[in-house]
């Protein structure tokens, strides 16, 4: 057995599904690395779970009236199907909502309190009476003292992107009640960060300057510069783990604090299950910790975390925190809230038995240095032109050929010549390439080097030529059929941790438990490696028929998920319900059903008509800006919506008396509300 490593992958917030950008980030990297430990001969603990706690899933659980149990069950269960049904191979998945989270986050932070890692802070804070609870920053919402959008949280404007302070809003409100918030005393336990200045600087900055990402660097560089400051580890609420303290009540550990642990939590949970003792793979000093996680957590991960398990005193430090940057989706950055974005249980549906290509796409196209876009259309492109046409197609016509020559038994190997030793040699130099690679997180250049085998395999059988030769050499083609067919078995090797379905497949069709040697992952380095004289499948077993590893994706299918992305964004962009009103100011409005009659361009304008509208004992000019989506031809007899007690208003030199009723549709365009017939008659009130 090789080392000893924990990996963690970020625990995902359960208020809602995963997306790709998540699997991008985070989750297929974190895969591939544990699997490739794994198939070293380390000894490897792939930790995650759900993130269950913090103020989105009691905001959302307060909208849906339900406890936010309901919520994080229902979206638990979500995300861990979707994580099975992409092959992410966690040793544990576990929740913060444990009992065994719980404990193990309680017990943290009095060992912390016992260390006197924290001081306790008095501030005043946001409380609404009514609601009698404190409210966190997401619970307020005011207008943006940048921007002027009505609807900003308190930490955060989604209109123009600006963080900012709850207290800086302008006229906020409680979004539990709608009412006013007024400002109260309370108190909290803050770790004391600033004390870990110097330790941090060192550590992240000097010793590992020269194996951490530059990104992650770069980040932590920043914060430090700026100085660390305490940070509150406790907040008002009711949903989270409660604070362990006597005078505490009301109180839960804030989210960053008490997600982190959820790592330790796990492990415990699995060290259990396995009867294994789950302190070897946190505090013993030959273990390396290893957290996957996106940009958006290196700070925690980077700077608060450590300070944390630094204070606890008995836990190791990560050995490397290999944070990717953010995935964006055709051109725009992925948003939950505006629903611009691939669902993973979504992705499952529209394309059944395809977990592998999204795996292949998001890797190869992997937002390691840099924020990258994913694009139907390129998905497309690397599916077809690439796992069809080079991985797919290698496979089939070494399989198909051994079947039709041999009846699926593999051929003798006969003599080998300098064409067999050099593409021998290339496969070699990949397999080097891949480890290399995988050690150094470079993940996506490993599965572009995977691929390349494939190129390796087409060329040499394209010019080998094996069916020209089978009327002239049957001897010569027994040893070209050989030779594919031992990078057919190479190729169901390395795969594993890239393509994990496929490569148990490729395994399958060339029926790998019939032969005597094991298949294992090879460094290509030493006598184990890819040779003339090593070779994987024995002379005379026999393979299974073939069958396609991947299917063509054809336009129309790309095409929908183009239209339905367009589709979901739109329906996101609806307007959102603005405050309640009364019956009595609802009451005083008049609509009435009118018929246009005749309309004409209004002067020195470009979007402006003046309408004549019949509203049955009467008639009267109305201006609206509808002149880019009708013409005044096409409206007339159009039956519409009139809101008549509107005031009268000067628009344009017109005077206007009243307003019309309008709408747009998927594409923007223009349409009126209207009777659902056109013989309800003219000044026919709506009620």
């Amino acid at each position: 057995m090789g080392k000893r490593y924990t990996i963690t992958a970020a625990l995902p917030y359960t208020n809602g599904p995963i997306h790709i950008g998540h699997l991008a980030g985070v989750y297929i990297p974190a895969d591939i690395y544990s699997r490739f430990l794994r198939l070293t001969k380390n000894d490897v603990v792939f930790i995650c779970g759900s993130d269950e706690h913090g103020v989105p899933i009691t905001l959302k659980a307060k909208k849906g009236g339900v406890n936010p149990q309901v919520i994080v069950d229902k979206y638990h269960k979500n995300i861990k199907d979707s994580f099975n049904e992409f092959g992410i191979s966690f040793d544990n998945y576990s929740r913060t909502s444990s009992k065994i989270h719980h404990q193990t986050a309680s017990d943290f932070f009095i060992k912390l309190n016992k260390n006197n890692s924290f001081k306790e802070i008095e501030s005043e804070q946001f409380y609404d009476k009514q609601a009698n609870q404190f409210l966190a920053d997401r619970f307020i919402i005011g207008t943006c003292p940048k921007c002027k959008s009505p609807d900003s949280y308190g930490d955060q404007c989604e209109n123009c992107g600006t963080t900012h302070n709850a207290l800086d809003l302008i006229n906020p409100k409680s979004s539990i009640t709608g009412l006013t918030p007024e400002m109260k005393k309370t108190k909290h336990w803050f770790l004391k960060l600033d004390e870990y200045q110097e330790f941090l600087s060192n550590w992240i900055l000097n010793e590992n300057k020269s194996s951490w990402k530059s990104n992650v660097l770069g980040q932590c560089k920043s914060w430090l510069d700026d100085g660390l400051r305490p940070r509150a580890v406790t907040r008002d609420l009711d949903w989270g783990v409660p604070v362990p303290l006597e005078n505490a009540k009301g109180k839960v550990l804030y989210v960053w604090f008490d997600a982190p642990i959820g790592y330790i939590s796990s492990t415990k949970e699995w060290a259990k299950n396995q009867n294994k003792n789950w302190e070897d793979y946190w505090k013993h000093p030959d273990t390396e910790l290893i957290h996957f996680i996106g940009k958006d957590n290196i700070v925690f991960h980077c700077i608060i975390f450590p300070a944390m398990l630094k204070a606890e005193g008995s836990y190791i430090l990560p050995k490397n925190v290999p944070a990717n940057e953010f995935l964006n989706l055709e051109g725009q950055k992925i948003s939950t809230s505006k629903n611009w974005a691939v669902w993973l249980p979504e992705y499952l549906k529209d394309f059944p038995n395809k977990q592998d290509v999204l795996r292949y796409v998001l890797t190869s196209n992997a937002p390691e240095s840099k924020d990258n876009d994913f694009t139907w259309k390129d998905f497309q492109a690397k599916n077809n032109n690439e796992l069809v046409a080079i991985f797919g197609n290698f496979i089939n016509r070494v399989v198909v050929l051994t079947n039709k020559y041999y009846e699926g038994f593999v051929p003798n190997k006969n003599e080998l010549i300098i064409e067999d030793i050099d593409t021998i040699n290339l496969i070699n130099k990949s397999i080097l390439k891949i480890n290399k690679s995988l050690k150094d997180f470079k993940f996506r250049e490993s599965c572009n080097e995977l691929i390349n085998i494939s190129r390796i395999g087409n060329k040499y059988l394209a010019d080998q030529e094996p069916w020209k030769l089978i009327k002239v050499d049957e001897k010569r083609v027994e040893t070209i059929m050989y030779v594919s067919l031992q990078i057919s078995a190479i190729l169901s090797i390395f795969s594993d941790p890239f393509l994990p379905v496929t490569s148990k497949k490729l395994k399958v069709m060339l029926n790998s438990k019939s032969h005597d040697s094991k298949w294992v992952w090879h460094d290509g380095s030493n006598s184990k490696s890819f040779s003339a004289d090593n070779f994987l499948l024995k002379s005379g077993i026999k393979i299974n028929k073939a069958e396609l590893l991947f299917s063509k994706i054809e336009d129309s299918e790309i095409d929908f998920q183009i239209k339905k992305l367009n589709k979901a964004k739109k329906s996101k962009d609806l307007s959102p319900i603005k405050n309640e009103i009364s019956y009595n100011d609802f009451s005083k409005l008049e609509l009435k059903v009118g018929s246009i009659t005749h309309a004409e361009k209004v002067p020195k304008t470009k979007k402006l008509l003046s309408l004549k509208v019949d509203m049955g004992d009467h008639n009267r000019t109305i201006v609206s800006g509808i002149a880019k989506s009708y013409s005044t031809n096409e409206i007339i007899g159009q039956k519409v919506v009139v809101l008549t007690n509107l005031d009268t208003k000067i628009i344009a030199g017109v005077k206007s008396q009243g307003m019309i009723l309008l709408t747009r549709d998927e594409n923007d365009n223009q349409i009126f509300i209207q009777p659902d017939s056109t013989k309800i008659p003219d000044g026919l009130k709506i009620s």
